[in-house]
């Protein structure tokens, strides 16, 4: 009885750090959007990393561009596809759920040029995608084929900070689509109705770089846990395999792995059933340092799947 009462008393030292540590995680990430809102509207210090914000503002000018050329491309005159434009601008910086999917997406390309740059992880082909590549299944080596060549894309795309009206999941795209339709402008409804339907008859989301790393992570079933290896899988890998086998969005991963996360990064690969050895050396990679809480390391996998449902659901 005594061993099982100082056990429970560990487990809710444990459980009040972690949700210490998960609320203020939570509150950093509730606070991202209107904080990046506000640095692409300025040029002055920035919580946020420069190279960050640069891509955040890259992408979204990139996004306009699209949109006009797709919707107002039939205009007369210049002067009324720059005023789309500047609308179209301010329109998109203030999408908070738009924000956050692109600052998901430049938080991971900058993570993946550090780990590049520190450990040698190539940005595109990992060993990993290699052996799937080379796989007997074929509808797997399949998948492999596709994420290698959306993988490479991704990588110029974000190396010119741009991206393809594609590669935003539906229900974005849904939103910009619908604020055009609402918003002010010289086009008539049945033009937008016209360039909508077009425009998404030309977009397959399931041919997605998320989509198919996605598909490529469940249809390793429990083999996705050999991604959890950042040398081995690669980032893009790493993080849809952990989304996937702890059932949380992919953008949610991504922010874990900033150096700053490493309490969620570390109860996220503890719920998805890896070694403490391998966490400890994950988090290290990534370059975090903070100290960890005593006893997470002996947690129950299940325990660690509870906790993490509890303290993400917010």
């Amino acid at each position: 009885m005594g061993k099982m009462a100082t056990d429970r008393s560990q487990s809710t030292l444990v459980d009040g750090v972690l949700r210490d540590e998960m609320a203020r995680s939570n509150r950093a990430l509730r606070s991202l959007a209107p904080v990046v809102s506000h640095l692409l509207e300025t040029d002055g210090p920035s919580l946020v990393s420069d190279a960050i914000v640069a891509r955040l503002r890259g992408m979204l000018n990139h996004i306009s561009e699209q949109l006009v050329e797709h919707f107002w491309g039939g205009l007369d005159t210049y002067a009324q596809s720059s005023s789309a434009k500047v609308r179209l601008d301010v329109q998109l910086s203030s999408d908070a759920p738009l924000v956050d999917h692109l600052y998901s997406l430049a938080l991971e390309s900058f993570l993946a040029q550090g780990l590049s740059a520190r450990a040698g992880i190539d940005l595109v082909l990992s060993p990993l995608l290699q052996e799937l590549i080379a796989s007997d299944k074929p509808e797997i080596a399949e998948i492999a084929m596709k994420v290698l060549a959306a993988q490479s894309r991704f990588t110029r795309s974000q190396a010119r900070m741009e991206i393809p009206l594609s590669e935003l999941p539906h229900e974005l795209l849904g939103n910009v689509i619908a604020n055009i339709e609402t918003g002010e402008t010289e086009l008539t409804q049945t033009q937008i109705e016209d360039a909508a339907n077009r425009l998404k008859q030309g977009i397959d989301e399931a041919d997605s770089r998320i989509a198919l790393l996605s598909r490529l992570a469940t249809s390793m079933h429990g083999g996705a846990i050999a991604a959890l290896d950042l040398n081995h899988a690669g980032l893009a890998l790493f993080i849809s395999s952990a989304a996937s086998l702890t059932r949380q969005d992919r953008e949610r991963i991504v922010f874990a792995c900033h150096e700053g996360q490493a309490v969620r990064l570390a109860l996220t690969l503890k719920a998805a059933g890896i070694s403490w050895t391998a966490i400890g050396s994950q988090i290290a990679l990534l370059g975090g340092q903070a100290g960890l809480p005593q006893g997470l390391e002996v947690m129950a996998q299940s325990h660690a799947i509870d906790a993490l449902r509890e303290m993400s659901a917010v």
